[in-house]
């Protein structure tokens, strides 16, 4: 995948509606855009991922839809979800401490790599050095995900060799997700 950056969705968190969430980030530079909100039926999703779709493609970023139910170009699976058939051009799954790594992935996210505010006790958080030997030895690019709360930790995930990292709450709970893009996006080139 092109991006070093990927925002996973949470409309609950954000101050706004979700879609404006999103151009408001779009204006920091383009990203992968994984939507996640599961609590959605797959058709209201699927209205969902049209809609952002056409909106994060005119910023030069990817859409990728997690768990999807129909097929799609693009997809982010949970760790026990097969890979549909036909495959999506791009399959990436949320990967945790301690799980082995699929080689036929094209990503994966690996959390949690620091505590989350996202997911409080979840973890526990493996820190930027066992992050480090997880990308080492991964067939795919690793995001790492977890506690990634603003540009210093993203430089620390690339420093340990990941491709990139995933956020959620840095940027979906932002006033201003713009400015928590480019802050992003400036630690990750």
């Amino acid at each position: 995948m092109q991006h070093r950056l990927i925002v996973v969705t949470d409309r609950h968190g954000c101050p706004r509606p979700l879609a404006d969430q999103v151009a408001l980030a779009l204006r920091g530079g383009p990203f992968a855009l994984v939507l996640r909100d599961k609590d959605l039926s797959w058709e209201e999703r699927h209205h969902l991922a049209a809609e952002l779709g056409i909106l994060v493609a005119e910023y030069g970023g990817v859409l990728i839809v997690a768990d999807p139910e129909a097929p799609v170009a693009a997809a982010h699976l949970s760790a026990a979800r097969a890979v549909p058939d036909p495959r999506p051009v791009l399959v990436g799954r949320s990967v945790h401490a301690g799980e082995p790594i699929d080689p036929g992935l094209d990503y994966c996210t690996y959390s949690p790599v620091w505590p989350s505010d996202s997911k409080p006790g979840y973890g526990p958080a493996i820190g930027p050095a066992a992050l480090a030997e997880v990308c080492a030895a991964s067939p795919v690019p690793v995001y790492a995900l977890g506690g990634v709360d603003g540009p210093d930790r993203a430089l620390a995930a690339r420093e340990a060799g990941a491709a990139g990292v995933a956020v959620m709450g840095q940027v979906m709970r932002a006033d201003d997700p713009e400015h928590e893009i480019r802050a992003l996006r400036g630690a990750l080139v």
